[in-house]
């Protein structure tokens, strides 16, 4: 039975590996720090399979991380902990970098010393693009980040670079473009319009606060994403890869799309432009090339972005009708 070892588990892409790996017959790992309160929402409908053991750790623990790895000895890892809502990096950047950049490294060392024969998966993001040097981004793309998250995550890749070419270590990053779920959380963008427009339709609330409408993103589902991590893991020679549907869409699209699923006629009517919301530096347009990644994986996008919303309305509509 093979072994994976992965960190993010209860958030929205540890959830879908988990269920992926444990499909597939793996024996999975999950990092968990010891809070007062846990969060398993995510991982709830899984949390009591035999095949899933939750350890107890953390990016900012050296020795935790270590110890696991020495112990459990893992056929793959998939590094998916972050501080990874943009918008707050810019109230804790120290902290950010802490968790997405130094922790990097914290679990790449840990491997190194622990379980070299291991395969890593470093959750890369197409916010290292930032004011983009050109479009569509591919792998070869400069990076060029507007956030200190952007930041951070453009060290996290580099390390991983960096420790592949010094050690010879299997270590791979997926330059994932946005991607989506009704488990996305509350404060991303996506799942905050598709919980608005659902409490805007059942009367619940009045209207829903956004910034900029005219930013465009790539925009995937992110259960479709997660089987590109593992894809790459299972390639002789370990390489980077965008992972991307190719197609991009802005805020007010979103906004649009989520109104006419709940049957909303006039999306300006609910809308109202809050300022705090805008970033300080904006990413006015990312849209990936997946090329090498149908090439190399065969992977491609199953979810459109009709779907992908309808998906998220939907579920949010029947979240706020209980």
């Amino acid at each position: 039975m093979k072994k994976a070892f992965i960190t993010g588990i209860t958030g929205q892409d540890g959830s879908y590996l988990a269920e992926l790996l444990l499909n597939k017959g793996y024996k999975v790992y999950g990092l968990t720090r010891r809070t007062s309160t846990q969060n398993f929402a995510r991982i709830a409908h899984i949390v009591h399979n035999e095949n899933l053991e939750l350890v107890s750790g953390d990016l900012i623990d050296q020795h935790s991380l270590t110890f696991a790895l020495k112990q459990i000895q893992p056929d793959e890892i998939y590094n998916l902990a972050a501080q990874s809502f943009v918008q707050a990096s810019w109230e804790q950047p120290v902290l950010t970098g802490e968790f997405t950049a130094l922790g990097v490294v914290r679990v790449l060392d840990a491997m190194r010393l622990a379980s070299p024969n291991s395969r890593f998966y470093q959750a890369s993001s197409s916010e290292m693009f930032g004011k983009v040097q050109a479009v569509p981004q591919t792998e070869m793309t400069p990076f060029y980040p507007r956030s200190p998250y952007g930041v951070a995550k453009v060290y996290g890749h580099w390390i991983t670079v960096n420790y592949r070419e010094s050690y010879n270590l299997f270590a791979v990053s997926g330059i994932l473009f946005n991607h989506e779920s009704p488990r996305r959380g509350l404060e991303f963008v996506t799942r905050k319009i598709a919980n608005a427009v659902a409490r805007i339709k059942l009367g619940k609330q009045q209207f829903v606060e956004l910034g900029n409408l005219d930013a465009k993103r790539d925009w995937g589902f992110a259960g479709d994403y997660v089987e590109a991590m593992w894809l790459m893991l299972q390639q002789d020679t370990p390489e980077d890869y965008v992972i991307a549907t190719g197609q991009t869409h802005s805020v007010r699209e979103f906004l649009e799309r989520s109104c006419e699923v709940a049957g909303i006629s006039d999306w300006e009517a609910i809308y109202r432009h809050n300022p705090k919301y805008d970033r300080p530096a904006e990413v006015d347009l990312l849209v990936g090339d997946p090329s090498k990644a149908k090439e190399k994986l065969g992977w491609e996008p199953k979810v459109s972005f009709e779907e992908l919303v309808r998906t998220m309305v939907e579920a949010e509509l029947e979240k706020e009708s209980e």
